[in-house]
């Protein structure tokens, strides 16, 4: 190879070649730089580097009430006029829309059933005092009819002692006109009485054969009058019991309508009170980022949505998104650097000192799980060691984009290219604690302090 390439010069061209030599200063600067190079090098890989995760993001606000808001019909309607416009700066309360109902007369007509159902409460409170009032005098009249059907009972069994003293009187009369009957009846076989006594004693003796017989009927009829009175007392404290249990039913069913009637009264109050607020407010200081709905001609329903509203947010967060395959890696409490869009920024990932324009802040939240493809969400805050403060809000309005550097574990630069070449992972930091401490460093320190008091 050698030869042929020498035989493309011709002799003259090889002498000179040959008389040709390297100048020394440049030499010695080869050799210089060379030097340099591997001193470079060296010190290069003994260099401090800091791990990172980037992830790409927007600045939000860090209280979910501060974030944007949609602002809803509270009625049915029509927007008859907007007193804002897109970007005009609300304060909390202040009116925003007014809104007109598409029934001119439905406040008319819900007065009227208000009336309506007024009147209906007046007559069923009447209706409840009335059952009121019947059933107490129900429960009232029931002893007393009670106690006078135990009278009668009482008086009907005096009545049957009454004539059971009669038939014994009327037995012991026969038995003494049965007796002289028979004495005289002897007398008169004797022939020392006349027929005259004789008949006169026949005639005493049927008298009180009847007398008998008459005791005996009312002694029969005052047991009866006792089963009867008996009887109408039963039949007296059933009707009572159920003349109590259709006035409860009664007062019952009307407590119902009366309830019902409250329920509506109710209903109707609540819609005259939504029907009276057609007025939509700023539910908090913020600035009108959209109006959708146009005033005067397009309807709107309850709920539906008029306007975005952007609240003012006192403090600010940076909503990044970082790949899953990251996220182990980060831990809450864990510094980062943040670029934010508009900013004048010069960002080094591995060298954070040296970056000019970024901002420093601390991961606030980690969500648990992702956005449906592979990324998770990190909020970051403001890291309040750092001196330099984050923009003024001129910079940093709710949506601005953001590039963000979570940073890890500090290594070498060498370490760090010898971990790529390989494909090793960064190193994973130890979590947290509330005192921003690894776990376990300051719960033994603690524990350490209890054994010794």
């Amino acid at each position: 190879m050698e030869t042929q390439h020498t035989s493309s010069f011709s002799a003259p061209e090889l002498v000179a070649l040959s008389r040709v030599e390297t100048v020394p200063l440049a030499g010695r600067l080869a050799r210089s730089l060379l030097i340099l190079f591997f001193i470079l090098m060296v010190l290069l890989a003994f260099t401090p580097w800091q791990q990172n995760v980037r992830g790409i993001g927007r600045v939000v606000a860090y209280a979910p009430a501060e974030r944007q808001q949609i602002i809803s019909a509270p009625v049915e309607g029509r927007v008859g006029r907007w007193l804002v416009r897109e970007g005009t700066q609300v304060k909390q309360g202040a009116v925003l829309a007014e809104l007109l109902d598409n029934d001119p007369l439905l406040m008319q007509r819900l007065a009227s059933e208000q009336h309506a159902l007024l009147a209906r409460q007046v007559a069923t409170d009447s209706r409840v005092n009335t059952f009121h009032e019947q059933l107490r005098m129900a429960e009232q009249a029931r002893p007393q009819a009670l106690s006078a059907a135990e009278s009668r009972v009482n008086m009907a069994r005096e009545r049957r002692k009454a004539a059971e003293q009669l038939v014994d009187a009327a037995k012991a009369a026969r038995q003494t006109a049965s007796l002289n009957l028979s004495r005289q009846q002897q007398l008169q076989g004797k022939g020392l009485a006349s027929q005259r006594t004789l008949e006169l004693s026949q005639l005493e003796m049927a008298q009180r054969e009847a007398e008998v017989k008459r005791a005996q009927s009312g002694l029969h009829a005052a047991k009866n009058e006792i089963d009867a009175l008996s009887a109408d007392r039963q039949k007296l404290t059933a009707d009572a019991a159920a003349a109590i249990e259709k006035a409860r039913a009664e007062l019952n069913k009307a407590v119902e309508d009366q309830n019902y009637v409250i329920a509506d009264l109710l209903k109707l109050e609540t819609r005259l009170a939504r029907q009276q607020t057609q007025t939509v407010t700023a539910p908090q200081d913020g600035t009108v980022l959209r109006l959708l709905a146009n005033p005067g001609a397009e309807l709107v329903k309850a709920g539906q949505a008029l306007a975005i509203l952007i609240p003012d947010s006192e403090q600010r967060a940076v909503e990044l998104w970082v790949d899953g395959n990251d996220l182990p890696l980060i831990v809450i409490g864990s510094r980062a650097r943040l670029q934010f869009e508009g900013y004048p920024a010069i960002q080094f990932g591995g060298w954070p000192s040296f970056s000019v324009g970024s901002f420093a802040g601390r991961v606030a939240l980690i969500d648990a799980t992702d956005d449906g493809k592979g990324n998770f969400r990190v909020l970051i805050i403001a890291d309040a060691d750092d001196d330099v403060a984050w923009p003024s809000m001129r910079f940093l309005r709710q949506g601005v984009r953001v590039n963000g550097w979570v940073l890890l574990s500090q290594v070498t630069l060498g370490y760090e290219l010898w971990r790529i070449f390989n494909g090793f992972p960064m190193l994973i930091l130890p979590e947290l604690n509330e005192m921003g401490n690894p776990k376990g460093e300051n719960d033994s320190h603690v524990n350490h302090e209890k054994k010794g008091s």
